[in-house]
């Protein structure tokens, strides 16, 4: 749907420093498109590179009028809203969007494109995308990935919002620029709009989910490297995505996420991280199931230090190395080279 030279404003209101706010930071960051701004007015007047720790010039407007009169095109809602459900308060702003000639990027689970179906119709440049309408048949899997020759890479986590995207997009882009021929697996809103294809795999039944997974990761069988983007945790109660990655892609490798201000799960808080040590094997053991699926071990761990200083992250990451035998690191702060060493 969208097009490499197309403007783009991203929707913020008041979630620019929140979790919920993922979707928005997820497409500042990696999506090439110029955009024009972001709509936020507790924070008009600011820039991304000021909120944020993000080389981009993006500054940050009040209304939608304003990304309207800078050229915008095309309006992504950036705040993913727990239960992906579409609050009345942001319809307005929709309508007069769409009034205004813009196209819609929707990565949540209530769609627009029927409730727009009459105001578009005809227009030829004009569309709405809700990302998460899946758009796959899959069947049901049967392990076919475990037979490919490449290099597999699952991204997992100790819980959600812990950074499996962002590491999956970071060690995309290493091996880019390390000229590996590589293909990246988006299975949420956010790879999806940036890679312009995927599964949304939270839309998907449960029991199809594997197969979905199995289906793309067969369409990269020609790539080296796949690197699969991850979703949710074995830890969290209300997750059922990690198993289904795992059987669907038959992993090589993985790499643990985790955020390193936390000691819980976000919610619901009462839910202890264990010991990552554990958690890994645990990780593994699921994977490998007594080896029928291979050996995969996780290679590294990603950390968000992002509320931490960075002396405390190198201290945080100097001590989750002796504790685990691993190399850790944050991609973000200190780049991906100590943890994907094994995939040279």
């Amino acid at each position: 749907m969208l097009k490499p030279n197309q403007k783009v404003a991203i929707y913020m209101q008041g979630f620019l420093h929140s979790d919920f706010g993922k979707m928005g930071l997820g497409v500042i960051r990696y999506l090439e498109n110029p955009i024009v701004g972001l709509i936020d007015a507790e924070n008009a007047g600011s820039n991304i590179n000021i909120e944020h720790n993000i080389d981009r010039d993006i500054p940050i407007y009040k209304s939608l009028e304003e990304v309207v009169n800078k050229g915008a095109e095309v309006l992504v809602l950036g705040i993913a809203p727990s239960g992906g459900k579409i609050p009345n308060d942001w319809l307005p702003l929709i309508k007069a969007a769409v009034k205004s000639g813009l196209s819609i990027i929707n990565g949540l689970h209530d769609t627009l494109g029927d409730r727009f179906s009459q105001q578009l119709k005809g227009s030829k440049n004009q569309w709405i995308w809700d990302v998460r309408i899946p758009n796959i048949q899959p069947q049901i899997a049967s392990a076919k990935a475990a037979e490919l020759n490449n290099k597999r890479v699952l991204m997992i986590g100790t819980d959600m919002a812990c950074g499996k995207m962002t590491a999956g997009l970071e060690i995309y882009q290493w091996a880019k620029n390390k000229a590996i021929d590589t293909g990246f697996v988006a299975t949420g809103q956010i790879g999806i709009t940036l890679m312009g294809q995927g599964i949304p795999l939270d839309a998907i039944k449960v029991d199809h989910a594997c197969g979905a997974v199995e289906q793309i990761v067969l369409n990269h069988r020609d790539k080296a490297l796949v690197i699969i983007e991850g979703q949710g945790s074995l830890l969290h109660p209300g997750s059922t995505a990690t198993l289904p990655l795992m059987r669907g892609s038959c992993p090589t490798h993985m790499i643990l996420c985790h955020r390193a201000d936390k000691v819980t799960l976000r919610s619901p808080e009462s839910i202890k991280v264990p010991p990552l040590k554990d958690f890994i094997a645990l990780n593994e053991a699921l994977a490998a199931v007594c080896g029928t699926y291979g050996i995969p071990k996780v290679i590294g761990i990603a950390l968000n230090t992002a509320k931490l200083s960075e002396t405390e992250s190198l201290e945080y990451i100097e001590n989750l190395e002796q504790q685990t035998g691993l190399p850790v690191t944050d991609v973000i702060r200190f780049d991906v080279d100590k943890i994907v060493q094994q995939l040279l």
